[in-house]
């Protein structure tokens, strides 16, 4: 069954009943089983199947998972497609979608029983929020037993005040609060470019403590990988996603532009950072650093958005303290 004909099917299931939730699972060359752990924690969850929608994108992997998903029948769509990387993958996922809100989910990971219900309960009690934001784990049982409602505020509000997660699966959102925000395919960070676009687009936002999902850190991901190619892209993608959330500050109000402004500077700390853990070279930050300078992105505002931001603007300003850091911070990232 190709692509067309799945997407046709779910515009005429749409006209009876619409899921409450997506699941959009992105699948590449992984164990099946992992799969299919991940596709039995949305089945465990007290969605009914009418309430829940599975969505599998296979982004082109070697061998197709299809025979072992045959026996969830029709509680799943799978889709299998071209590789053409994450970004794409989700696309094609929220394309897709008929679900009130939407939930990405890697396919090596899976969503934590108890704490995700209580995400759930949020929207299933009437507090009408455009996202609910939730924690990460590495655990994969769960050991939280008691969950809160920190605040609620709006994305904006949240990101002039606090340190968001950009990661893509850390939030259950509204579907109709996307508009047309899709991923840039064919890059590393799209997370960071996407996550703080739909914030400034939703008016109500929960933050909670649960550690709703856990996260499997598997060597050879995009985020381990050693390769210095795929370095070099990850820096030069996280660029552009610098200069492009730049870009979108002249076309927002002035809230979402101050918020935008606090992330980019946030993220351009970052990127100097990973400059530093990866390339571990004066000359190779001397010359990231001269070209932020060029862009307009250094030096790093002077604002107090957090101690470790202004401690870190003032080590970034001078030769001396720039050196200081290329010496030390891979030896505390070894430690961790």
């Amino acid at each position: 069954m190709n692509l067309q004909i799945i997407s046709y099917l779910c515009s005429q299931n749409m006209e009876t009943a619409k899921p409450w939730v997506s699941f959009i699972l992105t699948y590449y060359n992984l164990p099946v089983q992992m799969l299919c752990e991940c596709i039995d924690s949305i089945r465990a969850l007290s969605l009914t199947p009418q309430e829940r929608e599975i969505i599998v994108i296979d982004d082109g992997s070697e061998l197709s998972p299809m025979n072992a998903l045959m026996h969830y029948g029709d509680e799943l769509i799978y889709v299998r497609q071209k590789n053409q990387g994450l970004s794409a993958a989700r696309n094609t996922g929220i394309g897709m979608a008929t679900g009130q809100y939407l939930q990405f989910v890697d396919a090596d990971d899976h969503l934590l029983h108890s704490a995700y219900e209580y995400c759930l309960d949020i929207i299933r009690m009437g507090a009408n929020v455009d996202m609910v934001l939730f924690d990460f784990t590495t655990k994969s049982t769960e050991s939280q037993t008691t969950f809160n409602n920190q605040f609620y505020v709006s994305g904006s509000q949240y990101m002039l005040s606090q340190n968001i997660h950009g990661t893509a699966c850390g939030y259950l959102f509204r579907r109709t609060t996307l508009g047309e925000l899709r991923f840039t395919a064919g890059i590393y960070h799209e997370d960071e470019e996407f996550t703080p676009q739909l914030l400034i687009r939703a008016e109500k936002i929960c933050v909670t403590n649960a550690k709703a999902y856990y996260y499997y850190k598997r060597p050879g991901s995009i985020t381990t990988n050693a390769d210095e190619a795929k370095k070099k892209k990850r820096l030069d993608d996280s660029l552009g996603v610098l200069t492009r959330l730049r870009e979108l500050c002249d076309h927002v109000a002035q809230d979402d532009r101050t918020a935008l402004k606090r992330r980019i500077a946030q993220l351009t700390m970052d990127y100097i950072y990973q400059t530093i853990i990866q390339q571990r070279s004066s000359r190779a930050l001397d010359k990231r650093i001269e070209q932020l300078r060029q862009e307009g992105f250094f030096p790093l505002p002077d604002q107090n958005y957090s101690q470790k931001y202004t401690w870190f603007r003032r080590m970034t300003n001078n030769t001396l303290g720039r050196r200081l850091l290329l010496h030390t911070l891979p030896l505390l990232s070894k430690e961790r």
